[in-house]
């Protein structure tokens, strides 16, 4: 079979998920908040079903992120959501609960299952009890170095996924911490009624040059790294284990950035695929993600070169 990797994406509306088409994504990861956490918009039903058309007519996939913590009100709904979620045509379910799992045999049948938890994903013998379980997919921890990664996937027989540009969160409580720090201060007309807006950020004392975005939506409070994953430079290591899925974060970018960052990834892998052997990385590849990079927001390997100290 013919190694061909998927370059997965998120998105805020249905316009930036027909833009980022264009560029050159071949799936998106999309939801609503109260079964998705940490998305990049808000998707309704009817959005949802919309998407399912967009994306099937270009032959680009949709997943569905059902990975929030499910409390039991949110268990009592979730057998309708992710039936609503089968006959829409959705791809694909992303899930960190076996409740989902469970729903999902029941009420999905044959629907393609994601397990991704962010943290707990570090290992390929975790990987293979939740393939027994129904799992077609790995979405790996992003602590994970690339000696783990490649072991992984040598390991495994589930697809792989790794986040290789954007932000990742690093800190999550379901307490919403900023309503309750204005509330303490007694600034309760800075609170809005639905959502934080995404401008504030977090600082450490001793490292004042390093801003953590963070954010509060129905799922709680949300801190980001302070800085952006960016794997252009040596995709092709991670191209050359036949990882299946290349993963760009895009929540609280810009549609422009993300489109930008899109088109450059998917011309770094087109060239790769087309000849593996000769394969050059190209500066103004880079370049072009710099000219729309906050210059706030540095550019980094994240853990993918770390040694792991346990």
């Amino acid at each position: 079979m013919t190694y061909r990797p998927e370059l997965l994406v998120t998105a805020s509306s249905l316009e930036e998920l027909s833009r980022l088409i264009a560029a050159g994504a071949d799936a998106f990861v999309i939801g609503e908040s109260r079964y998705g956490t940490r998305l990049a918009g808000e998707f309704s039903r009817e959005m949802i079903k919309e998407a399912v058309s967009l994306a099937h007519a270009k032959d680009v996939r949709i997943y569905a992120a059902v990975n929030n913590i499910i409390d039991n009100a949110a268990l009592e709904e979730l057998p309708d959501y992710v039936a609503f979620l089968h006959e829409a045509g959705v791809d694909a379910i992303v899930f960190g609960d076996p409740a989902v799992l469970m729903a999902a045999k029941s009420h999905a049948p044959g629907m393609a299952l994601h397990w991704n938890t962010e943290m707990t994903s570090t290992n390929f013998a975790t990987a293979e009890y939740w393939a027994r379980r129904g799992a077609t997919r790995y979405v790996l921890a992003r602590e994970l170095n690339m000696e783990q990664i490649e072991d992984t996937k040598a390991r495994s027989e589930l697809e792989i996924q790794v986040q290789v540009h954007g932000m990742t969160n690093i800190y999550h409580s379901k307490r919403s911490l900023v309503h309750s720090y204005l509330e303490h201060k007694g600034d309760p007309e800075r609170i809005p009624d639905a959502e934080i807006e995404r401008g504030l950020y977090m600082m450490e004392a001793d490292r004042p040059d390093e801003r953590y975005p963070i954010f509060e939506d129905a799922n709680g409070t949300h801190v980001m790294s302070s800085s952006d994953i960016c794997m252009l430079e040596n995709l092709h290591e991670l191209l050359a284990v036949s990882v299946d899925s290349f993963k760009i974060e895009g929540i609280m970018k810009s549609v422009e950035y993300n489109e930008r960052v899109v088109s450059v990834y998917r011309r770094a892998i087109d060239a790769y695929l087309a000849d593996p052997e000769g394969y050059r990385f190209q500066e103004e590849w880079l370049d072009s993600i710099k000219e729309v990079q906050d210059p706030k927001r540095e550019l980094s390997y994240g853990f993918f070169y770390k040694e792991q100290v346990y």
